[in-house]
């Protein structure tokens, strides 16, 4: 049942006495917030405290709703951990009415007529899909019939909290005011990088924006946080870090070092003012431009071994660029998803593709698939495959490459599966080997014409 009701609390408990950690309007001190790609985060909050000596409790509100408790740090001169408690059950109408069973509430009700107003004690037996109350000697269900209605609690339960709430009871060698730092972990908050490329294919050149999209699921907001993005992904037990599909953008792996800071074998992207990180919000800051930076447009096709196509399949649209220091963006680059744009015969940008890339090193040979090519396509046929003496094969291919665009294109097309000791016997046109089992060639493809490259190889199977 659908509760509709204005309830009000009449009369909250006294003041338990117990020490707050606040300042101002939030509870929250000087808090920095170090966020990692994997949705985890750290958080540091310094709040200055004035305790007892002795043994006393500590309320922290506005820490994360998503808190990992057996995370939790507290540390301040003379001050040492005795117990902690995690209070997640916040304080809502719903809430406060099933806490309220088997307690008394006051009902008030309005004459819509007249406007007069009557009370009633009743106590609540019941809040299971809809409220059962017993008023004097009856039994009643609160309806939900439109009909002006309140209720009014005497008291907010002990256990309901209206922000997340941690409490820690704590040891204090002395007596006055303490500077304390508490840490933990948190869940649902965290950070992707988003790239935003406008290629000009006159100039051969790309200019690069990169973004930082922070997002905050964890319940809380930290105000006026520092804040520090770590670019990787911390195991988070279970013996190995999150797997995830090469992207198979990068051609090449970089070798270069840069200035960045590093920690461990993370990179650090801190944002250069403090800044609000709001529950339930995305937040952007640029973190790269780069303008002017090389780049190409070319054509790729890959053929899995001994695969014939009765059709001819489309050749991949490729960015080809680079992220070294000379003649590249001359930045790592974070794991994300790269938007590409092309000017149109009007000078608009217009979108043509995008694709995700893995955690880069700087120095990296990049080829980045935007999508199918419309007027370029690729015919892999096996024309002919001889069994030789032993158990030795002769595989002749025949790649067929057609262009119906008005110029010249290149195309680099590979052939995958070359394991073991497979030769090459022969080819049309010089290729080169570039890994165990994958060789390419580069083949000039005239404007409104087709090109064959054949190739034969020799293999055990």
């Amino acid at each position: 049942m659908k509760r509709a009701f204005l309830w009000v609390v009449a009369a909250l408990a006294p003041s338990s006495g117990i020490a707050v950690a606040q300042t101002g309007g939030s509870a929250q001190g000087a808090v920095a917030v170090t966020i990692y790609n994997n949705g985890l985060s750290m958080v540091e909050d310094v709040r200055p405290l004035s305790v007892p000596a002795g043994t006393s409790r500590i309320e922290f509100p506005d820490v994360s709703a998503q808190i990992r408790p057996e995370t939790v740090t507290l540390s301040g001169p003379g001050l040492s951990i005795v117990e902690q408690n995690f209070d997640y059950d916040l304080l809502s109408p719903d809430k406060l009415m099933d806490k309220a069973v088997g307690q008394d509430v006051t009902l008030i009700r309005t004459n819509p007529a007249t406007g007069a107003e009557t009370r009633e004690r009743a106590r609540i037996l019941a809040a299971n899909g809809g409220i059962v109350m017993q008023i004097g000697e009856r039994i009643e269900v609160l309806r939900d019939d439109g009909l002006p209605v309140r209720v009014v609690f005497d008291r907010v339960p002990p256990n309901l909290r209206a922000r997340p709430t941690l409490s820690v009871t704590v040891n204090a060698a002395r007596g006055g005011p303490v500077p304390a730092r508490l840490s933990y972990l948190t869940p649902n908050m965290g950070w992707t990088a988003d790239y935003v490329a406008l290629f000009d294919a006159a100039k051969g050149a790309m200019d690069m924006q990169g973004w930082v999209t922070l997002t905050n699921n964890t319940g809380t907001t930290f105000a006026d946080a520092r804040t520090l993005l770590v670019a990787g992904n911390p195991a988070r037990g279970g013996g190995r870090t999150s797997w995830q599909f090469p992207s198979g953008a990068m051609d090449a792996a970089g070798t270069e070092s840069g200035p960045r800071e590093r920690l461990g074998d993370y990179y650090l992207y801190p944002l250069p003012d403090r800044t609000t990180i709001a529950n339930a919000q995305q937040k952007q800051v640029s973190f790269l431009d780069v303008k002017g930076a090389p780049a190409r447009a070319t054509y790729e096709y890959v053929n899995g071994w001994l695969a014939s196509s009765n059709d001819p399949m489309s050749a991949a649209s490729v960015l080809k660029f680079s992220t070294s220091k000379n003649g590249g963006l001359g930045d790592q680059l974070p794991a994300g998803t790269i938007r590409v744009y092309m000017r149109d015969a009007r000078g608009d940008p217009q979108f043509i593709g995008e694709n995700r890339i893995d955690h880069t090193p700087m120095g990296s040979s990049m080829a980045l698939r935007t999508g199918d090519a419309f007027d370029v396509k690729v015919r892999a046929t096996v024309e002919q495959r001889t069994k030789k003496g032993g158990s030795r094969w002769e595989t002749r291919m025949r790649y067929t490459i057609t262009n119906a665009r008005p110029e010249t294109v290149s195309v680099d097309l590979a052939q995958d599966g070359l394991w073991g000791d497979v030769r090459v016997l022969a080819q049309s046109l010089e290729g080169k080997r570039v890994s165990a089992d994958r060789m390419e060639w580069s083949v000039p493809v005239a404007a409104n014409g087709s090109t064959d490259l054949i190739v034969t190889f020799e293999s055990r199977y």
